[in-house]
């Protein structure tokens, strides 16, 4: 969790097994692609940097936020994928419009991972402004992608 005194991309090397054999599947959301696809090279360049082979990495696309739940429960019930990385961005509007979407897929992908008993990662940004989503997909809060990632290869450690 990002705040002004830890980057979303600062992490310990605590729990981290060797992943070169573990197969990740990663769901983009294409809303708000700006923010995401930062989201989506941080999570990639995470998984190599942690030992992840390229051909291991599998990348879908989603619409919207919504969808990655369903995505998620596709991804997830393939025996060979070991974990999924879910990574979208819904900003706040005027409307409530944002919190049943945040509400939708928190629940969600928290579902798919007990369903399945495998990680399911939550790398999704929920700021009010563009800016901060911005600050937090590469910017001075770090990459919510990186922190993902991590989560992913350390959930499989554990």
């Amino acid at each position: 969790m990002a705040t002004s005194l830890k980057s979303l991309s600062a992490h310990s090397s605590k729990n981290i097994q060797d992943i070169s054999e573990k197969i990740f599947g990663i769901i983009v959301s294409e809303w708000n692609e700006d923010v995401t696809e930062a989201l989506y090279s941080g999570a990639y360049q995470t998984l190599l940097e942690n030992g992840a082979k390229k051909e291991n990495i599998i990348r879908k696309n989603v619409p919207g936020s919504f969808e990655l739940t369903l995505a998620a429960q596709w991804l997830a019930q393939e025996e060979s994928i070991d974990a999924v990385i879910c990574l979208g961005c819904v900003i706040q509007g005027e409307t409530k419009h944002f919190d049943f979407i945040c509400d939708a897929v928190a629940h969600g992908i928290t579902n798919v991972a007990l369903k399945y008993n495998k990680p399911v990662i939550f790398g999704v940004l929920t700021p009010n402004t563009q800016q901060q989503a911005m600050d937090r997909a590469g910017g001075k809060h770090g990459n919510k992608g990186d922190e993902a990632a991590i989560t992913a290869v350390k959930m499989l450690g554990f």
